[in-house]
């Protein structure tokens, strides 16, 4: 600890580790663990060598469960209000699990699969790629559980669930298969969106387009129609128009003129 400049002591810490997981973008990652998107989803929590942390995970195994202290190092700022998926207006952020916090610190309990040297495999993860560990403790019922708890301004949210079915139509379908061709792997995400419905919030950029809706996913659109609780992907879009695939050179987008030539916009 030292002294800020404003008087008050400063806090820094140094990670012990990192977490390996699937969840590489931020739209990846479910907003819990236990949700649909993150439960049995597995990870690596890779403890840095050389700190004596062989001696420190002795006995961890013994347990079902274990808190992840980590760092949100994606975030980037916060404001004292934020909107959550799950309300109808702003909230105080720290009455919310927004990542983006005055200390970007994140807390997830995940269950624990097996400890092999300095290598803690966990399973049902909310967790980034990337993410620096702070620390490693255990889950225990007794005292960390409050099933009666109440649940503040959640219980009075209307929380989506996924409740609708996600098909794809043929063209979507092949367009999908072109994508994943080339590495780029957009089909679970859009399913994972689409499954809670049409309507937009803070966690999906959906807007009307013509006669249906567009679902934005990083640097791709999904069109889609809406019948009763069944969502159809009619098609897959790129998110640049004409005129930037046209006049900006970058390799990177290379793969979108490729995408337009070998499915041109209707």
């Amino acid at each position: 600890m030292k002294d800020g400049k404003d008087g008050r002591a400063a806090v820094t810490f140094e990670p012990i580790g990192v977490v390996r997981s699937p969840f590489v973008e931020k739209a990846d990652a479910p907003r819990q663990a236990q949700t649909q998107a993150g439960a049995g989803v597995e990870a690596t929590i890779e403890l840095f060598s050389g700190r004596d942390l062989e001696h420190a995970v002795e006995d961890l195994a013994t347990w079902d469960r274990l808190w992840v202290i980590f760092v949100f190092h994606q975030a980037e700022g916060w404001r004292p209000k934020v909107l959550p998926p799950r309300s109808d207006r702003r909230r105080g952020v720290l009455a919310t699990r927004s990542p983006h916090r005055p200390n970007p610190i994140g807390l997830s309990a995940v269950r624990l699969v097996g400890v092999e040297g300095l290598n803690v495999r966990v399973r049902d993860l909310d967790i980034l790629d990337g993410s620096p560990v702070l620390d490693l403790k255990p889950y225990v019922p007794y005292a960390d559980a409050f099933p009666d708890a109440g649940s503040g301004w959640l219980d009075a949210a209307r929380d989506p669930i996924p409740d609708h079915e996600v098909t794809w139509s043929d063209e979507a379908g092949a367009q999908r298969a072109w994508l994943l061709e080339r590495g780029i792997d957009v089909g679970p995400v859009i399913e994972r969106a689409l499954a809670l419905g049409p309507q937009p919030n803070a966690y999906r950029r959906i807007r009307r387009v013509g006669d249906g809706h567009e679902l934005a996913v990083k640097e791709w659109r999904a069109r889609f129609e809406v019948a009763g609780k069944v969502v159809r992907v009619r098609g897959l879009v790129t998110g640049y128009r004409p005129r930037e695939l046209a006049l900006n050179a970058d390799e990177a987008l290379d793969v979108h003129r490729a995408f337009v030539a070998a499915f041109p916009r209707t």
